[in-house]
């Protein structure tokens, strides 16, 4: 395979930065932990300018902040376009001149203080001139935006939001039911709304004082003044796209409830501008997303992603594919077939080039694809992402990674240049100025045969060293793999570990992507003892090549990490210590409680009434009687993904055995901690404690 030419590359690169490694302090968990991620990046319409957007932690404040930059290629420099800590999703107007976004800080004037007492602000949307002045509210109802996006001549900007319903109406219902949740009688769809924007600006022109919204009568829904209702739609509108010309307006749906029980619930729907009935274009079982016209208007170019069902028949996790749908005659074309990896983002030039990032083993880079071919037009080892084209120019955006090197956002002046792009941005210096981890790719043979590949991180320093003692840490997904690219948080803290001087090993075991259909759906229907033979075989290779010392292993990850974890240790004692985070032990109550119920039956072949053998005999719950590793357990309280009373179950499981064990809850956290940068803070720096508490022994 040609990623095998690369290992002699890789030792050599690292060669020269093992003896400069511990010239440098080793980065500290603060440092770590303090990291700014890039969430998006948009490039402006002439690619003159970006708005990248960012998160931080906000220590004070116990919260993340957002925030967005801008960048011009007339200074050379990024600048803070908001100061609010509170500012997402950013979208230059066609005509440049604007930058609208959605923020959830506070209006002023939106309604008074008793209507808004213990109410959390919706995320509304808001505008910014790029040439300067403040950021200003586009409506200021109580309306949730989903999503959003300009029209073709920066007239007006459509968005959807969950229908609201007239003042009498939400009386009654109050009346009626108090407090009461009436799980699915209560939920709403979406109403796609078109408001004009320069009527909102002329009015903040004229008004200087905070205006008072316009109360709509008590029979009728509040919808800001002026909008204008395209559609009604009985699911939830997550993603909207106008055509070239404005006339049609392309959206994807997704369930209200926004639990995967029904692929159907997410298909693409097109409607006139001028309004009325959407026509539904799709019929499939997969999830489409990155909606993209093609310049003439008569295709809409689309990405089902690496988990995301197929469109191709049945429903089955696959790699990401691309499609092409003709508008008129509905017929669908798959775009890039032959390559062999996983397409991951999707968008199209201004001269009507497809252009994506694709995955295959441990590096994303940029292709563009022609029919069903595919060239690669960016090939520096690492990751590229938030690929975007600018929509009158050749300048394209993309941002970089590695292992050892923050991701940075680019511009370059055309797709002949991408090699040759500059950084535009320098986030998170630090990590430049502390000792570097090494790595390399890992390859071994499951016991099938299968060939399997992973991630050697090694300690500073010790490149090449054995007898290392190691951590296994498991990825989530499990369409997922670990490879070439940057992270820092507090699900990624690969890197982190490895400076406290484990040797960290990331298996991308079966189910991962980037390498081949038939390799990822090499985990159904035996969801955690497939991929937990490619991993313990892993681990066996590398005790055995004399790199991993077999008396001090442990083991860890979160998510289906934290699954692969719970399983592991009822599978064998090798492991010194556990830590665990938002995994089950059993699959049935997950089942029930997993936003992702489809998925779920889809991996098991059945729901549990079905298939209730193999949902009892891959389940960790059933054999926790042969566990001896100390665990650690981390989750949020707050988890639709995975209830944390799989936690709990796993918890109280390991007391009754008397097995060591510890459980950290997080108040208010979903799946994903990013409520509270303390929570992931705590989490790690427990983590890396358990660790060396019973896996140094």
């Amino acid at each position: 395979m040609k990623i095998s030419l690369t290992f002699p590359l890789f030792a050599l690169m690292f060669l020269p930065l093992a003896s400069r490694a511990l010239d440098k302090p080793p980065i500290t968990l603060d440092e770590f932990m303090n990291a700014t991620e890039i969430r998006d990046a948009r490039i402006s319409p002439d690619g003159s300018a970006a708005v990248i957007a960012t998160t931080a932690p906000d220590w004070q404040q116990n919260r993340f902040k957002e925030e967005l930059w801008l960048w011009t290629r007339h200074s050379g420099s990024v600048t803070s376009l908001t100061h609010s800590g509170h500012d997402s999703s950013p979208e230059w107007s066609p005509d440049g001149r604007y930058i609208a976004f959605l923020s959830d800080r506070p209006v002023a004037g939106a309604e008074s203080a008793d209507d808004a007492k213990d109410k959390d602000e919706p995320s509304r949307v808001w505008l910014i001139p790029v040439n300067g002045g403040e950021a200003f509210p586009l409506y200021r109802e109580r309306l949730d935006v989903h999503t959003f996006a300009w029209s073709p001549d920066s007239f007006s900007i459509d968005f959807s939001a969950t229908e609201p319903l007239a003042k009498n109406l939400e009386e009654a219902r109050k009346a009626e039911w108090k407090d009461v949740i009436r799980w699915r009688e209560q939920e709403r769809g979406d109403v796609l709304l078109a408001l004009p924007v320069d009527s909102v600006i002329r009015e903040r022109a004229k008004i200087p004082e905070p205006h008072q919204e316009t109360k709509a009568p008590e029979d009728r829904p509040n919808y800001p003044a002026g909008a204008r209702v395209i559609t009604h739609s009985v699911l939830s509108i997550d993603s909207i796209v106008l055509s070239p010309s404005g006339e049609q307006i392309a959206f994807e749906t997704g369930p209200i409830s926004h639990r995967l029980e029904n692929p159907a619930n997410s298909e693409l729907f097109l409607v006139s501008a001028s309004g009325g009935d959407a026509r539904q274009v799709t019929h499939n079982q997969g999830l489409e997303s990155h909606l993209a016209w093609a310049p003439s208007g008569k295709s809409i170019l689309f990405l089902v992603s690496a988990g995301g069902g197929s469109i191709e028949g049945p429903y089955q996790d696959v790699q990401g594919r691309i499609y092409s749908l003709d508008v008129e005659s509905g017929k669908t074309t798959r775009m890039g077939g032959d390559f062999q990896g996983s397409w991951e983002e999707l968008v199209v030039s201004s001269d009507g080039k497809v252009l994506a990032a694709g995955l295959t083993g441990m590096d994303q880079h940029l292709y563009r694809i022609d029919g069903s071919k595919f060239e690669k037009i960016a090939t520096l080892p690492g990751s590229y992402a938030h690929l975007q084209a600018a929509r009158r120019d050749t300048a394209v955006l993309f941002t970089h990674s590695t292992i050892t090197e923050p991701a940075q956002v680019y511009v370059a002046t055309s797709l002949s240049e991408l090699n040759a792009a500059k950084p535009l941005s320098a986030l998170n210096p630090v990590f430049g100025e502390r000792a570097q981890v090494t790595w390399q790719p890992y390859r071994w043979k499951s016991t099938d045969g299968t060939a399997v590949e992973g991630v050697l991180i090694y300690p500073p320093g010790k490149m090449g060293t054995h007898n290392l003692r190691m951590l296994t840490l498991i990825h989530g997904g499990p369409a997922d793999a670990d490879g070439d690219r940057f992270g820092a948080d507090w699900y990624d803290w690969a890197t982190l570990a490895a400076t406290n001087g484990w040797l960290v090993f990331r298996p991308n075991y079966r189910g991962s992507t980037g390498y081949g259909d038939a390799f990822m759906l090499g985990i159904m229907p035996h969801l955690v003892s497939a991929p937990g033979n490619d991993i313990l075989s892993g681990v066996d290779a590398l005790v055995k090549d004399g790199i991993a010392d077999p008396d001090h292993l442990t083991i860890g990850g979160y998510s289906y990490g934290g699954y692969m974890t719970n399983w592991l240790i009822t599978q064998t004692t090798r492991f010194k210590a556990a830590v665990t985070g938002a995994g089950a032990v059993e699959h049935a109550a997950n089942w029930g409680n997993d936003d992702l119920t489809w998925d779920d039956a889809w991996y098991l072949s059945g729901a549990p009434w079905e298939k209730p053998d193999l949902y009892q005999s891959e389940a960790a719950l059933f054999q926790l009687n042969k566990v001896t590793t100390p665990t650690h357990i981390v989750g949020g309280n707050a988890d639709d993904r995975v209830s944390y009373f799989e936690q709990v179950l796993l918890e109280r499981a390991l007391e009754r055995l008397n097995v060591p064990h510890e459980l950290l809850v997080f108040p208010g956290e979903n799946h994903p901690l990013d409520k509270n940068p303390w929570h992931g803070y705590v989490k790690v720096r427990e983590e890396l404690k358990w660790l060396a508490k019973y896996g140094e022994k």
